[in-house]
């Protein structure tokens, strides 16, 4: 019985040895891929952007964000706005977009579950990062550029304020697509 036991015993072990070394080298990779940031350059304003994170992290709530949006008549940021930002406005277009994110979206969007929670968390504190390293930067905003943002701010308005954070959250592909756009620009 005592031999059992000591099998019994090390079994455990060895599995709990197993799942400590898988985390171990889940943690490296992330921290790794993590590691990895771009510098873009928006006008004459640079930063860093970690990209990789940044999709991660979304892809954890995209499913939740979608699931929940009821409304799909309206559209908060629509691809073509973010297109037709004016010649020397990325800046200010980005600086303001991510004021929008940080202030209002990320502030009322809530999931249920507390791993998409820590995601959605994670992705407002890397949208202030960006936002603190843009702080250096003197961004000119033009009226066509304010008016884009504007647009925003009233169909968000357009709904209750939980269903358009979730649709707002649902909507950040195309922010990240963006963003991942000035990068390849960067490297152009």
């Amino acid at each position: 019985m005592t031999v059992q036991f000591g099998k019994m015993c090390l079994n455990k072990v060895t599995m709990v040895m197993k799942m400590l070394l898988g985390c171990l080298v889940s943690l490296l990779l992330i921290l790794g891929k993590a590691a990895e940031s771009r510098t873009l350059h928006a006008d004459s304003c640079s930063f860093n952007v970690h990209t990789h994170e940044l999709r991660k992290y979304y892809s954890d709530v995209r499913s939740h964000a979608i699931s929940g949006d009821t409304e799909i008549g309206v559209k908060i940021l629509d691809k073509s706005l973010i297109k037709n930002v004016q010649e020397g406005q990325t800046c200010c277009f980005l600086r303001l977009l991510l004021r929008f994110y940080v202030e209002r979206v990320f502030s009322h969007f809530s999931p249920s579950e507390p791993h998409q929670l820590r995601c959605s968390s994670a992705l407002a504190n890397a949208f202030v990062s960006i936002r603190r390293d843009m702080h250096k930067c003197h961004c000119h905003c033009g009226e066509e550029t304010q008016r884009q943002i504007d647009s925003m701010h009233t169909e968000f308005d357009k709904l209750q304020i939980q269903e358009a954070a979730q649709k707002a959250v649902g909507e950040l592909n195309t922010v990240l697509d963006w963003l991942e756009g000035l990068g390849h620009k960067t490297q152009n």
